[in-house]
């Protein structure tokens, strides 16, 4: 697919979010209302994302072109340093159950992809709830932990350095 970044169009594959775990970002439209508020507090974190092997990728069904236009029009757009993703035929939205067919639009939907490109965590808001970047960052983290240790487990709320659990036996009936 077509992204646009920094000015320029480039081509994004699934081999480019290979090796490296990808957080991808649906929205419903370019020049819309809570989408710029998502991708720029997506952008107000970014290097938080890069710094734990993240890529960010947002993807709405409007055209490169549109993206462009959208970060000349906008302050907060232009300052979005990830790609921005074009899936004007909604293949991608489709293929992961985030496409609206009556508004032709794709819901909020956040996957994490693992480097092998295998979806760890997804979660799909409607139309007019925005998400949440700290979030995201702590799921992302998470799936990274268990990825690493698989023997344990991340709990509600859990952030790097906090206790996990080793599930077995023991633990039955003692949370």
């Amino acid at each position: 697919m077509t992204a646009y970044q920094n000015g320029d169009f480039h081509t994004v594959t699934d081999q480019d979010m290979r090796g490296k775990w990808a957080v991808i970002c649906f929205y419903p439209a370019d020049f819309s209302f809570v989408c710029p508020t998502e991708l720029g507090d997506l952008q107000d974190h970014y290097d938080q994302f890069k710094s734990v092997g993240a890529e960010v990728y947002s993807v709405s069904e409007d055209t490169e072109f549109v993206h462009m236009a959208w970060a000349e029009a906008s302050p907060t757009i232009k300052k979005v340093a990830y790609p921005m993703v074009a899936d004007p035929a909604g293949t991608l939205a489709s293929a992961l159950d985030v496409r609206d067919a009556a508004s032709g639009q794709a819901f909020r939907g956040t996957f994490i992809v693992d480097p092998d490109g295998v979806i760890q965590t997804y979660s799909v808001n409607n139309f007019g709830i925005g998400r949440n970047a700290n979030e995201i960052i702590r799921t992302l983290q998470a799936a990274q932990f268990v990825a690493a240790h698989g023997d344990q487990v991340c709990p509600a709320n859990w952030r790097p350095g906090e206790k996990t659990l080793k599930p077995g036996a023991a633990l039955v009936g003692k949370i």
